[in-house]
């Protein structure tokens, strides 16, 4: 589904702590950096109109929450519902996604990744340009700490079945995909985005899995595969 037109907020609300631009960030991004304190930080990947930073911010307040959308708009209207739900624990990035994280977030830093829904790119021409592609996924693993999850849910099934193709293959660390169960909502928002919610009372079916980084594990994988090599 296309996303919906969204309005900017309004003028008088201050965005200033809720708001960055890509040019505006310092040269490593943690939780210090950002939000002044060593809490652990939790990254999500497209935030749209923001309803998850600002659900997460406001359940899991011993965590930090970054949005980092690429839409100008959209990471505007998100951070105006972060900073009207008065969340101290949360802000967005207006940019790209990918440099960020090949150059601003050190290895293991993250405790988790957050991927809902994404644009599924459907001509073979464009998969380059899906937020979980051969070249970002790694940088995901790189940047997630012994244990960190990345979560992934989408409605596209094609997607999700290539996605999980791709990170048996170009990441084991991460390993395998754990389902992640529908949840009752509870309230008209009580969805984790406005897309799940619409993929909900559209019937539409939904994938939704997360993975847990361990080391030890990929490292088992590798000598695995050359172990297999090195008999032939």
């Amino acid at each position: 589904m296309p996303r919906s037109p969204v309005k900017r907020p309004s003028p008088d609300l201050d965005l200033s702590g809720t708001l960055r631009n890509a040019d505006q960030l310092p040269k490593e991004l943690t939780s210090k950096a950002l939000f002044g304190n060593d809490l652990p930080l939790e990254i999500e990947i497209g935030s749209g109109k923001g309803l998850f930073l600002a659900t997460a911010s406001a359940a899991n307040p011993a965590h930090n929450f970054l949005g980092i959308e690429i839409i100008a708009k959209y990471a505007t209207h998100a951070a105006g519902r972060v900073a009207r739900a008065n969340a101290n624990n949360a802000m967005v990035i207006s940019g790209n996604a990918e440099p960020i994280f090949e150059l601003r977030i050190a290895a293991e830093s993250l405790e988790a990744v957050h991927v809902y829904f994404p644009d599924p790119w459907w001509k073979k021409r464009h998969r380059k340009r899906r937020v979980l592609n051969e070249r970002s996924i790694p940088n995901y693993a790189r940047a997630l700490r012994e244990g960190g999850r990345l979560h992934f849910w989408t409605d596209v099934l094609g997607y999700f079945d290539e996605t999980v193709e791709m990170i048996a293959a170009i990441a084991p660390e991460l390993g395998v995909p754990i389902p992640e169960e529908e949840v009752q909502a509870s309230h008209d928002l009580d969805y984790r985005t406005h897309f799940e919610r619409r993929s909900r009372q559209h019937q539409i079916p939904i994938y939704r899995v997360r993975y847990e980084k361990s080391q030890d594990r990929a490292a088992t994988i590798r000598r695995r595969e050359s172990e297999h090599t090195e008999g032939y």
